[in-house]
């Protein structure tokens, strides 16, 4: 984030997350993308013991109390080490202790966050299931009552952390008869007997952190384990949505930040027809719209996340400003890590330098939590009532009567 914006609390901050971020072993990010590491069981224990999990979860659960844009601050500093690391950081301390806090009892509070905030324990959510992705309320996986109990049978898969995970965030159908946001429950699901995971993926980048199937066979959960009630995982689907996009969009902004850095030394130093190739607008003009384009990026995700903190803005304002941000941010660092490539030329396309990777890593930000198709499918129905609601009212001007032959009202035809 902008250093001029930052408070000397939030400067201490980033240094704490940068510290952590150096601290990462390179050869760690090597063996997760190489898949010899399938979750970095020591990644998330260390973060754990510098307290950087859980940014704005209560203190009185091991978080740090803190901000939207506090957190934006400290993902993006995550980000730089990768986009696998950053992504296992936001899914448990960002999401899934999110939604147990917001909703859940004391007892999950104290079996989940607390430990997981230190680096104790591990969880991931399980939305994605085989037959469907954007289809959220198309879920298969269902529960039935048994007594005090649920008992939950079906399959998600693309679940990041599944390898590692102590506890998953699990929805299913509870009342197949009901509207889709009254028909599934959120449940928190120990690794207990009947959950299993299945690492069959060859990912093409995001790799070493665990991403499987889940498959549940008659697990017994019990009633009280339902985040926010029987029938309300609607609410807590909508909560996460908040974390799980804005966290994305501000950790892709870290995760492509080395893409521009590596871009702007190579074509620094490296010449060509006797001058250094950054002094030719070709290439460096490249450079110039990455460096536009992170700014942009940096801006749209700052003022969503105070939107966010402020606690007045409209939920319908709120999703739209999210869902931009994830959709801008992911499709800005998509341009910026192909232009960076493209600058580098041949050698950035080789494991000499890690643009390849973040290349490939990066792909993934506009598919996962949330398609940028749905993106623009939420913005689109969010910016139409907003603006029938609050932008066209009596005290706005009425730019429309503004042209030399408005008066024309015959000509006007909309059907």
């Amino acid at each position: 984030m902008f250093d001029f914006m930052m408070t000397e609390a939030q400067k201490k901050l980033r240094d704490e997350a940068r510290a952590f971020t150096k601290w990462v072993p390179r050869q760690l990010i090597l063996d997760m993308d190489a898949e010899k590491i399938q979750f970095p069981h020591e990644y998330l224990q260390e973060a754990g013991r510098r307290n950087l999990l859980g940014i704005r979860l209560p203190r009185q659960y091991g978080g740090r109390g803190l901000t939207w844009v506090d957190d934006g601050i400290v993902a993006e500093e995550i980000g730089v080490a990768s986009y696998s690391l950053a992504c296992l950081w936001g899914v448990g301390a960002d999401i899934v202790c999110e939604a147990v806090i917001e909703f859940g009892c004391e007892e999950l509070k104290q079996a989940v966050v607390v430990p997981l905030l230190k680096g104790e324990v591990f969880a991931a959510e399980g939305l994605t299931e085989p037959r469907g992705g954007s289809d959220f309320f198309g879920a298969t996986t269902y529960a039935k009552k048994d007594g005090d109990d649920w008992i939950i049978n079906g399959q998600k898969r693309f679940i990041v952390g599944a390898e590692g995970a102590d506890w998953f965030l699990i929805y299913a159908v509870t009342d197949p008869d009901a509207p889709p946001h009254r028909r599934m429950t959120a449940f928190m699901v120990p690794r207990t007997e009947g959950v299993e995971t299945k690492y069959i993926y060859g990912l093409m980048g995001v790799r070493g952190g665990g991403a499987g199937r889940l498959v549940l066979k008659d697990v017994r959960v019990p009633e009280r384990y339902a985040l926010g009630g029987i029938n309300g995982g609607y609410q807590v689907f909508v909560r996460m949505m908040i974390p799980e996009r804005l966290g994305t969009a501000a950790m892709t902004i870290g995760s492509v930040r080395p893409a521009i850095e590596i871009a702007t030394r190579y074509t620094a130093r490296r010449k060509a027809f006797g001058f250094p190739i950054q002094m030719f607008q070709a290439v460096g003009f490249k450079v110039a719209d990455c460096a536009l384009k992170l700014d942009a990026m940096r801006s749209m995700v700052y003022t969503t996340a105070c939107a966010v903190d402020s606690g007045s803005v409209n939920p319908g304002r709120v999703r739209r400003m999210v869902s931009q941000s994830k959709k801008f941010v992911t499709e800005g660092a998509w341009e910026i890590a192909n232009s960076c490539m493209q600058v580098v030329g041949g050698i950035g396309y080789t494991s000499v330098y890690p643009l390849e990777r973040i290349v490939r890593d990066i792909r993934l930000s506009m598919i996962w939590v949330g398609s940028n198709e749905i993106m623009q499918l939420i913005i689109q129905n969010e910016w139409y009532k907003e603006y029938f609601k609050v932008l066209s009212g009596e005290d706005v001007r009425d730019v429309e009567e503004d042209a030399l032959n408005a008066h024309e009202t015959e000509e006007k035809v909309y059907e």
